[in-house]
């Protein structure tokens, strides 16, 4: 129960920021993510190509987090959540080490941002239940 709830959550930030990136390019570059420094901006220049490309990724990950909500495997679970990681830990990863524009407390909003995501990742693969192994 806890891991679909992680996985919805999951889903739904993907959703969020894959619309977003995806149909409103411009947008997400110029204010994501919304009501402060627009972080995106911080890494010039624009790019509506790999704006929107990253809008499909991100929107991709987040059909793929809704099937294991709605289907929750655990082997499908499992290689979604894997999935996300292979996304999730380099790109957060990049953003460390490009921090230099950022104000302080947009710097730690960001990284405290991805560590959430990272950590409701794996939090999903503890709260999976155990299946036993047939022999």
């Amino acid at each position: 129960m806890i891991a679909r709830v992680l996985l919805a959550v999951l889903a739904a930030m993907q959703f969020v920021i894959g619309l977003w990136a995806l149909f409103l390019p411009l947008a997400f570059y110029e204010v994501f993510p919304y009501g402060g420094t627009p972080w995106v901006a911080l890494l010039p220049p624009y790019n509506e190509h790999l704006v929107r490309d990253h809008g499909a990724g991100t929107l991709a990950l987040g059909v793929a987090l809704a099937f294991a909500v709605w289907w929750p495997e655990r082997r499908l679970v499992i290689a979604v959540i894997v999935s996300f990681l292979v996304f999730a830990v380099p790109h957060a990863v990049f953003h460390t080490f490009h921090l230099e524009h950022f104000p302080l407390v947009d710097a730690i909003g960001q990284q405290a941002a991805f560590a959430l995501e990272i950590v409701l990742a794996i939090a999903v693969l503890v709260a999976l239940p155990r299946e036993r192994v047939r022999r």
